[in-house]
C-alpha cells in the first residue's frame, strides 16, 4: 500500500509555506536555478521540471496565500526520501529580495519537522549556508571512507530527457 503525501498550508506573517506542487511557479524556480544558483546555472527548464515531478515532497514560500489570488513564489527546497530512512534536501533558495526576513529557518523547520522525515537519515550538498543547516542538526559527514557516490552524468541525462546543451 502506498501512502500519498497529504500537502500543507502554513502561514506566518502573510508568507506561506506550502507543499502542494500544483501551486509551484516552475518560471521562478527555473529563473532562480539556472540563472542565479551556483549548484544549476544553466540547467534546462525541461531538467527542472522533471525534478520537481520525480520529488518526495517541494515546498514553495509565497509572499502571500498561494490558493487564493496570484501571489508571489519566493522561495523553495525539495525533498527526495524513502519516507523511513534517508532523506535528501535539493534547490534550498529564497530570492534574495526576500533574505534576511527568517524565511529560511522558518523552511528548515517546517522541513526537518514534517513527521515523516524527523527521523531519516537527512543528507544535502552546500557551498555556503553550512551555519544554516547545522542550527538543524546537519553537520559534516564523519568517516568520509565510508561513503561513495557516482559522479553526475549530464550527457546521460540529457539524452534521457531529450534535452539538447
Amino acid at each position: 500500500m502506498l501512502i500519498k503525501e497529504q500537502t500543507e498550508l502554513l502561514c506566518r506573517d502573510g508568507y506561506y509555506i506550502s507543499t502542494d506542487k500544483s501551486l509551484l511557479d516552475v518560471e521562478v524556480i527555473y529563473n532562480f536555478l539556472s540563472k542565479e544558483s551556483y549548484w544549476l546555472e544553466g540547467t534546462s527548464k525541461a531538467l527542472v521540471i522533471a525534478s520537481i515531478e520525480n520529488s518526495t515532497i517541494c515546498y514553495g514560500i509565497y509572499d502571500g496565500d498561494p490558493t487564493k489570488g496570484a501571489p508571489k513564489q519566493i522561495g523553495f527546497a525539495r525533498v527526495l526520501s524513502d519516507l523511513v530512512r534517508y532523506s535528501w534536501l535539493a534547490d534550498v533558495f529564497v530570492l534574495p529580495e526576500f533574505r534576511g526576513k527568517g524565511l529560511s529557518k522558518w523552511l528548515m523547520t517546517v522541513i526537518t519537522e514534517n513527521p515523516k522525515l524527523k527521523g531519516t537519515n537527512f543528507h544535502l550538498g552546500t557551498r555556503d549556508a553550512h551555519s544554516l543547516y547545522a542550527q538543524f542538526g546537519f553537520k559534516p559527514l564523519e568517516r568520509t571512507e565510508n561513503s561513495m557516490a557516482r559522479p553526475l552524468d549530464w550527457d546521460a541525462i540529457n539524452s534521457i530527457y531529450k534535452v539538447d546543451k
